[in-house]
């Protein structure tokens, strides 16, 4: 089983460019249980996917990893595991948000993961016109310097407001977004400032929830509204995409190819993107290690300018996903945003 390609950030840091996501792991995502959990990520750990990302506000997820880190730790020769996790404060908090507020973030996240430092911090702020996401960043820094964080990275900032915070002199390690053949909104900016500027671009999204996929092909539109939010997140990216006749073009196409690899559809959407941008992991969204050695494959091939062209063609003939990068989901009164959950301390109690 080839092991995933490897990125250097920063000096001293190293993340594989698969990394194993654990949103689906949260409370009311995923029955499954702590022996089952614990299990798979010594899997991807073994497999040389070394790095997970989580969220302060992905409930029991941080409390999940720090059970397996505490576990894992006592084997001979385990592998160092990096731990990306994020502060998400809530947008009704962001007006009156204070440093202590972050610090006590900062240490919740730390005694969740049973760490000494948190490895890395990915700060993600939703409301762009309340710009206090400068003096935020610099109580980050100053929690960083005091020895609370490794590295800074970013979530879901647009390219004016990276351009802006990388202007101002903060060097986060990371920026995290979504990126796949159906939303390239990062290439209106984004990704050129991370590779200028040495981030690693972190992907969610690939494979849109799972639409990017054989169980997808010849399939009937879902009805309104699909069955879950993450199905319906990336339904409305198909539908901004150009629809669903045009989706079917592109797995259709996306087949092709991978009959050609030995490979799934999943796989051929995945490595498009790993080959588009050279500074790139790809975050997979997996409850357990079941697709691993089908993720694994995305290392095992390259694309040919042939398979390259028939995509293009696809794409030059649907629509772009409008705007710079997360523009729709910040309309809280759009479809995009509407479905967004931006209070999820409040939610659940952690204030």
């Amino acid at each position: 089983m080839k092991r995933p390609e490897r990125l250097h950030p920063r000096e001293a840091f190293s993340l594989p460019r698969l990394i194993k996501g654990a949103w689906q792991l949260s409370e009311g995502h995923s029955a499954v249980s702590l022996a089952s959990a614990v299990s798979d990520m010594r899997s991807f750990v073994e497999a040389g996917v070394d790095a997970f990302d989580c969220g302060d506000v992905y409930i029991g997820v941080e409390e999940l990893i720090g059970r397996f880190l505490d576990e894992y730790r006592r084997q001979a020769g385990a592998a160092e595991v990096t731990v990306l996790t994020k502060y998400i404060p809530d947008r009704d908090r962001l007006p009156v948000l204070r440093r202590t507020d972050v610090e006590a973030a900062v240490d919740r996240s730390i005694a969740r993961l049973r760490v000494e430092r948190l490895n890395v911090l990915q700060f993600h702020w939703w409301d762009l016109d309340i710009p206090r996401y400068l003096d935020v960043l610099h109580w980050l820094e100053e929690l960083r310097r005091a020895g609370k964080i490794e590295h800074l990275g970013l979530v879901n900032f647009d390219s004016v407001r990276l351009r802006e915070i990388l202007d101002a002199g903060f060097r986060p390690a990371t920026m995290q977004a979504q990126y796949s053949l159906l939303d390239r909104r990062v290439e209106q900016g984004v990704a050129q400032l991370c590779a200028d500027h040495g981030l690693a671009l972190l992907c969610y999204g690939t494979v849109a929830g799972g639409f990017l996929s054989d169980r997808w092909l010849g399939m009937a539109e879902p009805g309104s509204p699909p069955e879950n939010r993450s199905l319906t997140k990336y339904k409305l990216i198909i539908d901004e995409f150009g629809g669903w006749d045009i989706f079917q073009l592109l797995l259709r196409t996306l087949r092709s190819i991978a009959d050609a690899h030995g490979v799934d559809i999943a796989t051929v959407a995945m490595r498009f993107i790993i080959e588009r941008a050279p500074f790139t992991a790809i975050i997979i969204g997996a409850r357990s290690d079941a697709h691993l050695s089908r993720n694994l494959e995305t290392f095992s091939f390259e694309l040919t300018e042939a398979d390259r062209a028939k995509i293009d063609a696809v794409l030059a003939s649907a629509r772009r996903v409008p705007g710079d990068f997360y523009d729709l989901e910040r309309i809280v009164d759009g479809p995009h945003g509407r479905i967004m959950k931006q209070n999820l301390d409040l939610e659940h109690g952690n204030v």
